[in-house]
C-alpha cells in the first residue's frame, strides 16, 4: 500500500488518522485514498506487534440517499455480524468528518479473478447462502433499531418506493414524467401474494472473495425490510457491469433451494422495475439541477443507464418488444471546433496526485458527452417534440413544455394507455443510447441486458 504524500498535510485525512489513532491505539502506518466518487479510504495500523488493516467510509455528500446517515449503516453491519452474516466488523463511528471505520475485508468483487468457472459458480453459490441467511433472520432486532416493519401486501413490496419517493420529491425541479410513468405502473400492480417481509440489503450482489471463499457482504446503505426478492432484482441489474460469477436463472434455483420459497419469476420481474424506478429518482434531481461539488459525470452516466433498465424491465414485465427507432447520426455540431480546443485543453493540464487526475478524467469524459449533444441535442428534442404532439394530440411552441405536459398526463391517464406510454418513453431512450452510447459515460447504459429469470 502506498502512502498518500501529502496526507499529512489534508486535514480531513489528519483528523481520520487522528481518530483511528486514539479509537484503537497504535500508529497509522499507511493511508491510501481510493480512487472513487466516494471518499473511502484503506489504512493500516500498527499496534505492537498487530498490524490492523482497516477501511474508512466516508459520507456520500449531497442530498442523493433516503438513508444518510452513516451511524444508521454501522449499527446495521453491526447487528448483522452478531447474527452469523458475514460482513466487515465495525471499529467505530468518526463524527468530524462522518466516517465509519471498518475492517478492511480482503479479497476482490471481481468473479473474473476465480481461477476456474467451477470456482467462480462456488463463490457466487456462497453469496447466494448468506443473502438467504439474511433475509431469514428475526425482524425485531432491526425494528428495536429503529427500520421500519412493513405489514400489508402493499408497504412490503413498495418499501423502497416509500424510502426513496420523499427525497426525490423534496429535490425535484423538474417534470420527470418516466419516473412518475413507472410509479404509477408499480402503485397498480402490487403483487398481493407477497406478505412475509425480510431483511433486505436492496443493493445486493456486492461482496468480497479470495480463494474461492466469500470473506464478506458490503454497502448496507440502503438496507431495509422489505420483500426479499428486491434483494434478487437489485443483484440481476448488477450482473450487467458486475457479473455475479453464474446465470442468474442458475442463482435464483439456487436461492429457491435454500429458503424453500417457490418459484416467483413475475415478482422478481416487477422488483426490477422498481429498483430501477427508485434509483433513477434517487439521482433524477442531481442531474436536472447539478450541484457544486458533485460527482458530475457518475451522476449522468447512472441517470441515463437507469432509465434505460426502467424502461427495458417495464417493455418485460409488460410484455412488450423492446424497439429501437431508426436514427441518422451527426458526428459533429456547430461547437465542435470549440469542444476540440476544450478537450485539448484538458489534455494538456498535469496534476500531480491520482485522485486529482480522476477529477480531471470526469471534466474530460463530460466534454466528451458534451460533443455528441452538441451535434445531436437538436434533432433529438424534434423528434420528442413530434411524438409528444402525436400522443396528446396537441401542438407545442416550445420543447420546454414537453415534459410538464407528458408528466400532468401521465398522472391522470388510466391503463389502457400504459403501452402507447411505454414506447414513447422506449423511443426517447434509446435515442440517446445511441447518441450517446459511444462515449465513456454511456457505455454503461450501452451494455443494458437483463438476464433472464428463469
Amino acid at each position: 500500500m502506498q502512502v498518500t504524500p501529502d496526507c499529512t498535510a489534508d486535514p480531513v485525512e489528519a483528523k481520520l488518522r487522528a481518530f483511528v489513532e486514539g479509537l484503537l491505539g497504535g500508529q497509522v502506518t499507511a493511508m491510501q485514498r481510493l480512487l472513487r466518487w466516494r471518499p473511502a479510504w484503506n489504512l493500516e495500523l500498527q499496534r505492537g506487534d498487530q498490524t490492523l488493516q482497516l477501511h474508512i467510509r466516508g459520507e456520500r455528500g449531497g442530498d442523493v440517499s433516503p438513508f444518510p446517515e452513516l451511524a444508521r449503516e454501522a449499527d446495521i453491519l453491526t447487528l448483522l455480524g452478531e447474527q452469523g452474516v458475514p460482513v466487515p466488523h465495525i471499529y467505530g463511528l468518526c463524527e468530524d468528518p462522518k466516517a465509519i471505520v471498518m475492517q478492511r475485508v480482503p479479497g476482490s468483487r471481481d468473479v473474473r479473478t476465480a481461477k476456474d468457472d467451477a470456482q467462480r459458480h462456488d463463490v457466487a453459490r456462497q453469496w447466494v447462502q448468506a443473502m438467504a441467511r439474511m433475509h431469514q433472520l428475526p425482524l425485531q432486532p432491526f425494528v428495536e433499531q429503529g427500520i421500519e416493519l412493513p405489514r400489508s401486501a402493499q408497504d412490503i413490496a413498495l418499501a423502497g418506493l416509500h424510502a426513496y419517493y420523499p427525497l426525490y420529491a423534496r429535490n425535484k425541479t423538474r417534470a420527470q414524467p418516466l419516473a412518475e410513468f413507472a410509479v404509477g405502473w408499480l402503485r397498480r400492480h402490487v403483487p398481493q401474494h407477497r406478505t412475509q417481509p425480510g431483511f433486505v440489503q436492496y443493493d445486493s450482489g456486492q461482496f468480497l472473495f479470495e480463494n474461492g471463499q466469500v470473506l464478506g457482504l458490503y454497502d448496507f446503505e440502503f438496507a431495509m425490510i422489505g420483500d426479499p426478492l428486491a434483494d434478487l432484482a437489485s443483484a440481476r441489474m448488477r450482473d450487467n457491469y458486475e457479473p455475479l460469477g453464474d446465470s442468474f436463472a442458475a442463482l435464483y434455483r439456487h436461492y429457491q433451494a435454500l429458503t424453500g420459497e417457490p418459484a416467483d419469476a413475475d415478482v422478481v420481474r416487477y422488483h426490477t422495475v422498481l429498483f430501477a424506478t427508485v434509483s433513477t429518482l434517487q439521482f433524477s434531481a442531481s442531474v436536472a439541477t447539478p450541484q457544486p461539488g458533485d460527482p458530475h459525470d457518475t451522476y449522468v452516466e447512472f441517470d441515463l443507464a437507469l432509465r434505460r433498465v426502467v424502461v427495458h424491465a417495464l417493455a418485460e414485465a409488460m410484455g412488450v418488444a423492446l424497439e429501437v427507432p431508426s436514427l441518422v447520426i451527426a458526428e459533429r455540431g456547430p461547437n465542435a471546433h470549440l469542444l476540440t480546443m476544450l478537450a485539448d485543453a484538458l489534455a494538456h493540464v498535469e496534476v500531480a496526485s491520482e485522485f486529482q487526475q480522476t477529477k480531471l478524467a470526469a471534466a474530460s469524459k463530460l466534454v466528451e458527452y458534451l460533443g455528441c449533444g452538441d451535434a445531436m441535442e437538436l434533432q433529438l428534442r424534434q423528434q420528442e417534440l413530434q411524438e409528444a404532439q402525436t400522443l396528446l394530440g396537441r401542438t407545442f411552441e416550445d420543447y420546454s413544455e414537453i415534459e410538464p405536459a407528458l408528466e400532468a398526463f401521465v398522472k391522470q391517464a388510466g391503463p389502457e394507455h400504459d403501452v402507447p406510454l411505454l414506447r414513447l418513453f422506449m423511443a426517447q431512450v434509446e435515442r440517446r443510447v445511441r447518441v450517446y452510447g459511444n462515449t465513456a459515460i454511456g457505455a454503461s447504459a450501452r451494455h443494458i441486458d437483463l438476464p433472464p429469470v428463469a
